[in-house]
């Protein structure tokens, strides 16, 4: 990995969520905002609600994270608590 990216993720992981994932769960919208965020700037930080748990009937916060980095062909860079770090090399395909 390129010591840029690196950068930027030290730096993700330091600011607050850019996306928080609600009672909507998993939803269309969630992920095209996402999605978008991520052709921005390769790198997303996401707030996992419990409200978000309940929606997708998924009891472990790090199995809906990796759920949504699969869904979004993205790494799960860090999963901190209810916070991950998303990563999105450029040139991935997206949705």
């Amino acid at each position: 990995m390129k010591e840029s990216v690196k950068k930027k993720l030290k730096e993700k992981m330091m600011e607050r969520a850019d996306v928080n994932i609600g009672k909507q769960g998993l939803a269309g919208s969630v992920l095209k905002e996402i999605d978008r965020r991520l052709k921005d700037g390769e790198v997303v930080k996401v707030r996992i609600l419990k409200s978000a748990l309940v929606a997708e009937g998924i009891e472990d916060r790090k199995k809906l994270a990796e759920s949504l980095a699969e869904k979004l062909n993205v790494d799960a860079m860090e999963i901190r608590g209810y916070t991950v770090v998303l990563y999105r090399k450029c040139g991935r395909r997206t949705v």
